[in-house]
């Protein structure tokens, strides 16, 4: 009998491989003082426990391999992972440095990558189904508009310019390459500017979000001021700080 007779008619598909999209954090060390980074990070993660929670990031020596330090890469992943953080890769080490995150199992990234964002095309949520208006000279999508709530769990991600017209729920998480604007009650996470433009700005009507970011600069909502709460506002970056600014509304 023949090799391909021997074969399944109906062989069983078990899995694809997909390109996508996804935004990690990066943890920039200033420091080779192992106590003094264990209790700063604790801190930040006390912040806001449940958005940090089993978080995947990656590791950026290149500041402190500028100075010339020395920092034992095991008992730094030991650190994060009691944090509650998961270290997935590694970017700016030397090659004693890289040569330890691989015996760790941690991959190795270029130094020159500006993100942690993977370069192929993005992999979009089919629900809800946004309305995206095209440049057709350029053949870029610039503006995405979508019209219904974006629930709990939805992720959305523009490549240019978001509109939302009505409200982002709690534990729901909208990214955009460009600018946010959420026309109703912003609750949930708003990444503006996520491949690394410093001009994007997040606009909203109603600040009551768990996280907003332009450009990898964040707030928890622990973080946001009373005064800004629960108001038309709109958020920018303004030497590596973010600004939350009253829109005045006409009369």
């Amino acid at each position: 009998m023949s090799t391909d007779s021997k074969k399944s008619p109906n062989k069983l598909i078990a899995l694809e491989f997909k390109t996508s999209t996804f935004s990690v954090p990066v943890l920039m060390l200033l420091t080779d003082d192992l106590i003094s980074i264990e209790q700063q990070l604790k801190e930040k993660v006390n912040q806001a426990p449940d958005f940090f929670k089993n978080s995947p990031l990656v590791l950026d020596l290149q500041n402190i391999n500028k100075l010339s330090s020395i920092i034992n890469i095991s008992a730094l992943v030991g650190i994060i992972r009691k944090a509650g953080l998961l270290t997935v890769g590694l970017r700016g080490g030397n090659v004693e440095q890289n040569k330890q995150a691989s015996e760790l199992l941690i991959p190795v990234y270029s130094a020159l990558s500006g993100s942690v964002l993977a370069e192929n095309k993005k992999e979009k949520k089919s629900s809800p189904t946004p309305e995206s208006k095209v440049d057709e000279k350029a053949g870029v999508i610039i503006t995405t508009l979508i019209t219904q709530p974006i629930r709990s769990g939805q992720r959305i991600y523009a490549e240019g310019d978001l509109i939302i017209l009505s409200q982002v729920s709690a534990g729901a998480e909208i990214i955009a390459e460009g600018n946010i604007h959420v026309y109703n009650t912003l609750r949930g996470r708003a990444l503006a500017g996520v491949q690394g433009n410093e001009d994007a700005r997040i606009f909203c009507f109603d600040l009551q979000a768990e996280l907003i970011s332009i450009a990898g600069n964040y707030k928890v909502s622990e973080d946001l001021d009373k005064s800004v709460r629960n108001k038309p506002v709109q958020i920018y970056l303004q030497n590596e700080a973010l600004i939350i600014k009253d829109i005045v509304q006409p009369h």
